[in-house]
């Protein structure tokens, strides 16, 4: 925590390990040479990776809940325009981390979405209803975006409507953005930030907002603790019943995975609000303060780095490589052979941008976006 600051340290914490953790997963040295747990399922299941990104869109949950304070919780001028600041911000920054550094590109093919687009559309989402709707009706909405969402997914998505292929949230992004302007990492154009998807996803973030009243109506005691674990295992429990029907994937962010995720969010929360608010065990978190003080901009500029050392070209023998391949190859790999030097280059380039994130933390400088 910044000093003189009211910040929770426990959110700091659990935000700078999921940033942490993103980069990380995100920078290998080599995609050829990943340790399982760092991949993503190729399609349904969960692995520790396809944790992190529900993480964040809880964190920015709990976070509204203590940001919206000063608007008395209600959807007014002043409150709306943050949100519409924030969303437009947060989105613009995303397409340009698409763009960057290939300016004088062709925009025809151009992936519109992407994971800062879909943290600004479901925070918008999630902040409008959280703001307009009467707390004591807010589960009988999530529970409605949920179950409509599953409807939806069944109804329209055809013989096998959770296949990569041939779903519902593929045909909506056909027909609103365009094949070309989707991601094509499954092989096919298919966008795991989808437009349709992204409702549910803005569920992930109620359920912080949910947690974020938690921790700020009562005390910081046990009971408190004990009833945010309660709640996450319960939550984590039917997301993996309904897996039975619906299953639980990330690319599609099914129900099931809200549920799933959202709940393991909860419980990893609790514990680390055990230790940090109520124990009063802080120093063990220094380093994700750090981060967690700056998380979005550590997000987006490890972001920048990542395109800067792949778009810098140097000579390799007769050929010509990226400066983020030569790294790794030459570097890393020599050191720590071919697995571990990737997971050495990522925790390299993750240490790179804590750094930055340190020099802003030691002169109290929080870049909001």
């Amino acid at each position: 925590m910044v000093k003189g600051s009211s910040r929770i340290q426990s959110l700091d914490i659990f935000r700078g390990m999921t940033v942490a953790f993103m980069i990380i997963v995100n920078t290998p040295g080599s995609w050829k040479y990943v340790y399982s747990p760092l991949r993503h399922s190729e399609w349904h299941g969960c692995t520790p990776t396809d944790l992190v990104f529900p993480f964040f869109l809880f964190i920015v949950g709990v976070s509204m809940w203590f940001s919206f304070k000063k608007y008395g919780h209600e959807l007014n001028s002043a409150s709306f325009f943050r949100i519409i600041r924030r969303a437009v911000t947060i989105f613009t920054l995303g397409v340009f981390l698409n763009i960057f550094p290939y300016f004088e590109r062709d925009y025809s093919t151009l992936r519109i979405m992407g994971v800062l687009q879909r943290i600004a559309l479901a925070y918008l989402i999630a902040s409008l209803v959280c703001l307009s709707v009467r707390k004591e009706y807010l589960w009988i909405i999530f529970a409605l975006i949920l179950l409509g969402y599953w409807a939806l997914l069944g109804i329209f998505g055809g013989g096998d409507p959770y296949s990569t292929g041939n779903n519902l949230v593929l045909k909506i992004d056909k027909a609103i953005l365009g094949q070309s302007h989707l991601y094509r990492g499954y092989g096919i154009p298919f966008d795991p930030e989808g437009l349709l998807s992204t409702l549910p996803s803005a569920c992930t973030v109620i359920l912080g907002y949910y947690t974020g009243e938690l921790i700020g109506k009562n005390s910081t005691d046990l009971k408190t603790v004990l009833k945010i674990l309660a709640i996450g295992i319960s939550l984590s429990g039917l997301g993996l019943l309904w897996n039975i029907l619906l299953p639980i994937n990330k690319p599609l962010w099914t129900s099931s995975f809200v549920l799933y995720t959202g709940g393991i969010a909860m419980t990893a929360f609790a514990l680390i609000y055990l230790l940090a608010e109520v124990w009063k065990l802080r120093k063990w978190g220094f380093f994700f303060i750090v981060f967690g003080t700056n998380a979005l901009f550590s997000y987006f500029i490890a972001g920048i780095w990542t395109r800067l050392l792949m778009a810098v070209k140097v000579m390799s023998g007769t050929d010509k490589i990226s400066l983020y391949t030569w790294f790794y190859e030459k570097i890393c790999a020599p050191v720590a052979g071919n697995l571990n030097g990737s997971l050495m280059f990522a925790i390299i380039q993750m240490i790179l941008v804590w750094t930055l994130a340190l020099i802003l933390y030691r002169k109290k400088i929080m870049i909001r976006l």
